[in-house]
C-alpha cells in the first residue's frame, strides 16, 4: 500500500466538490480536473466551485486545478472519477496519459450507456485495469450535506482490502465516516439502482401517493435490489446494510435527491425533455432506467424487476405515469 499517495478528482459538480473538500481535510494538495475553465478561475480568486457547493470554501494553494484530465491523471496515484455515466465516454476519449499502476475509484454511481457495462467492468475490460485497483464510493451521502458538514457516512468497495482502506483513511474526518467492503459489484450495482428507484418515488409524490405507499414502495425496492444484484454476482451480503438500503433510503426520501427531483416533475406532468432542461444536474437514474432493464433483459435468467420496468415505460415509452403506477401498485406486496 502507498505510504503517501496523491489523489486527483475528476469532474467539477457537486459529488466531485464534495469529495475534493473530504480530501482537503487531509492532504497537503488534491488534484482536480474539471472542464470550465471559468470555473477553474473563479476558485482560484473567489475560493469556491461558482455552479455547485457554492457555500464550501477552499484554499487555491491546496489544490492542483486543471482543465487537462491527462495533467491530474498523470499526477494521482488514486484517481477518483465523478463525472456523470452519460459524460465519462466522452472524457475518457480525452485520455492519453497512462493509467497503469493507478487505483480507480469510480464515484460515478451509474452505467456506461455506451456498453452497458458497470463502470468497474469497463475499466477492467478497456483499461486493463486489475480488479484489485478499482474502488467504489458509495453512499449513504448526499454532496449538499458534506457541505454543511452533517455526520455523514461512505463505503468504500474494493477487493483488495488495503487499497479499501487507504482511500477511507483519507475521506475520513469529524464529520465523514467510512467502512469498507470487497462487495465491489454489488455495490456498483445497488448505487445505479437506487437513482431508479429514487425517481420512482419521486413519480409517486408527484401523482399524491402518501408515505404509506412510499414505505412499500421502498420495501419492494430493496427486495428488487436483491434480486437484480444477486443474478449478477452470487456472493453472501447484507442488503440491510448502509451501502445497500441506507443509500437507496436517503435517495429515494432526501430533499437534495436530484433523482427524486426529477421524478416528481414527472409525476407532476413534465414531459422527460422538459424536467431534464429545467434540472441543472444530472438524474443518473434516467440513463441507469434504460440500461438496466436491458442488462437485465440479456440474462438468461431475469430477475424481477416491476418498479424499474414501470420506470421504464414512463421514461422511454411514454406511458402516462398515472395508469402506470395504478398497475404498479397491483404488483406490490
Amino acid at each position: 500500500m502507498m505510504s503517501k499517495p496523491t489523489f486527483g478528482v475528476i469532474g467539477g459538480g457537486s459529488w466531485a466538490t464534495a469529495i475534493v473538500k473530504m480530501l482537503c481535510e487531509n492532504l497537503e494538495t488534491v488534484g482536480w480536473y474539471m472542464r470550465s475553465n471559468y470555473a477553474l478561475e473563479h476558485i482560484k480568486r473567489e475560493e469556491h466551485n461558482p455552479s455547485y457547493l457554492s457555500s464550501v470554501e477552499f484554499k487555491p494553494e491546496q489544490l492542483k486545478l486543471s482543465n487537462d484530465i491527462n495533467e491530474i491523471v498523470a499526477y494521482a496515484d488514486v484517481v477518483i472519477f465523478a463525472v456523470p455515466s452519460a459524460f465519462i465516454g466522452g472524457e475518457l476519449a480525452k485520455l492519453t496519459a497512462s493509467l497503469e499502476n493507478k487505483l480507480i475509484i469510480s464515484a460515478i454511481k451509474g452505467i456506461m450507456p455506451e456498453s452497458g457495462k458497470l463502470v468497474g467492468d469497463h475499466f477492467h475490460n478497456v483499461y486493463n485495469i486489475p480488479f484489485e485497483n478499482i474502488g467504489v464510493i458509495a453512499g449513504p451521502c448526499h454532496a449538499e450535506e458534506v457541505a454543511l458538514e452533517r455526520l455523514s457516512y461512505l463505503t468504500i468497495a474494493c477487493a483488495d482490502k488495503e487499497n479499501a482502506r487507504l482511500v477511507a483513511k483519507n475521506l475520513s474526518s469529524d464529520y465523514i465516516k467510512c467502512t469498507t467492503s470487497d462487495d465491489i459489484i454489488g455495490i456498483e450495482y445497488a448505487a445505479t439502482l437506487k437513482n431508479i428507484y429514487a425517481i420512482a418515488a419521486g413519480i409517486a409524490h408527484g401523482l399524491g401517493y402518501g408515505d404509506n405507499f412510499q414505505a412499500l414502495l421502498m420495501s419492494n425496492a430493496i427486495r428488487e435490489i436483491k434480486r437484480y444484484v444477486k443474478r449478477a454476482h452470487k456472493m453472501k451480503r447484507d442488503i440491510n446494510g448502509s451501502a445497500y438500503l441506507g443509500d437507496l433510503l436517503v435517495t429515494g426520501y432526501s430533499v437534495f435527491s436530484r433523482n427524486r427531483m426529477f421524478g416528481n416533475m414527472i409525476g407532476k406532468g413534465y414531459t422527460v425533455k422538459s424536467a431534464q432542461m429545467e434540472m441543472s444536474m444530472i438524474a443518473e437514474g434516467y440513463y441507469a432506467a434504460k440500461s438496466a432493464l436491458e442488462l437485465n433483459e440479456s440474462r438468461e435468467k431475469q430477475a424481477k424487476i416491476p418498479i424499474i420496468e414501470a420506470v421504464h415505460c414512463i421514461l422511454y415509452k411514454g406511458k402516462d405515469p398515472k395508469k402506470v403506477f395504478k398497475k404498479l401498485t397491483e404488483k406490490l406486496n
